[in-house]
């Protein structure tokens, strides 16, 4: 049963401080821990959105992240990236890159997210009880459609850091 599932608990830190179930950690926000999320785009500079089932408790039928899960008790941010990305879209053996981490809190939860992304154009074979669609964004098309609704909070706000930190990585190099 997934409410069952058991997640390392983390301080503010990333230290592991302990062990709740998915149930626990998702009504109370005292209770940090870890999730995953790729930004997968293919070499058109295109991102890959999912549709999340209609059948989903939370946010039924918005487009999110490529891909998105929690990290298992005991597993590694980038195992859990990998069983994702396999999971939700049968891709194996791609190789990700790790970019940066945030906190985010709500009023029932609080996630560690770690964020990676990768460059791939298919073949995607998704789990068809999670996942109504998936397609690939032009940028362009993604920023007109911010704040109508037709994606998660949660998106918006990693897509808004993922910007960030583009923007912040090309000042970099120039």
């Amino acid at each position: 049963m997934q409410s069952d599932e058991l997640y390392d608990i983390v301080d503010e830190a990333d230290r592991v401080v302990g062990q709740a179930t998915r149930g626990e950690c998702h009504g109370n926000p005292d209770l940090i821990h870890r999730v995953v999320h790729i930004f997968l785009f293919n070499h058109a500079g295109e991102l890959l959105l999912q549709k999340r089932s209609a059948n989903k408790d939370i946010q039924p039928g918005k487009w999110d992240t490529s891909v998105g899960g929690h990290v298992d008790g005991g597993e590694r941010y980038g195992e859990a990236a990998r069983r994702e990305l396999a999971e939700e879209l049968g891709v194996e053996g791609a190789a990700l890159c790790h970019l940066y981490d945030y906190l985010w809190r709500n009023e029932i939860e609080t996630e560690r997210i770690r964020v990676f992304s990768l460059v791939h154009d298919g073949p995607f074979v998704y789990q068809r009880d999670e996942i109504d669609a998936i397609r690939f964004w032009p940028v362009a098309e993604i920023e007109r459609n911010l704040g109508s609704g037709l994606f998660t909070p949660l998106f918006e706000v990693g897509w808004a850091r993922y910007i960030n930190w583009a923007r912040y990585k090309e000042s970099e190099t120039h």
